[in-house]
């Protein structure tokens, strides 16, 4: 199997499962978050965060465009805005809304993949702009770690569906 089948089955399979997940949050509910503990996103947030969490990130490998203003680079930005707390994050305005972002995101997901080519995958190594020891991987492993992402969240989703009474499973966790 090469890396372009691996991640785009990958990619197929965490966005179907992301998405059905998404489709069972009610628009009402989109200010809800934990109430235990501090520093949650709220469902709308979180959905927010997983229509960009893999495909701009792999457009941000393929192309290094991170979507930052030109002359502007990851190490220009304050740690605490690289990762600010939850009540400053985005959020989205409706299910609906999210759900077409992450369609958008899958798409620019595969676009990218198939503008990076299974060469660049196999062969091109790359520290991500946030680690700051500088490790390389390959393009390959960091676009599936971008599909980690996509799925790690998730799984959020899932347990905030959870927290919230829903009545989900595994099944619902994967997309069966």
């Amino acid at each position: 199997m090469t890396w372009t089948e691996l991640i785009t089955n990958s990619m197929a399979e965490t966005f179907k499962a992301t998405d059905g997940l998404m489709a069972l949050v009610d628009d009402k509910e989109l200010s809800w978050k934990p109430t235990q503990g501090k520093n949650w996103m709220t469902n709308g947030q979180l959905l927010m965060h997983l229509t960009n969490s893999c495909g701009f990130c792999v457009k941000g490998f393929v192309t290094g465009d991170w979507g930052l203003p030109e002359g502007t680079s990851m190490n220009d930005i304050p740690p605490e805005e690289m990762m600010p707390p939850a009540e400053k994050l985005p959020t989205v305005d409706s299910v609906a809304e999210a759900r077409r972002l992450l369609d958008d995101d899958h798409q620019m997901g595969l676009l990218m993949l198939a503008e990076a080519g299974e060469g660049r995958l196999d062969s091109e190594m790359l520290a991500a702009p946030w680690d700051h020891s500088g490790t390389e991987r390959k393009l390959g492993e960091h676009i599936l770690g971008m599909v980690g992402h996509l799925s790690i969240h998730r799984a959020q989703l899932f347990y905030y569906l959870k927290l919230q009474g829903q009545d989900v499973n595994t099944g619902h966790l994967w997309g069966m």
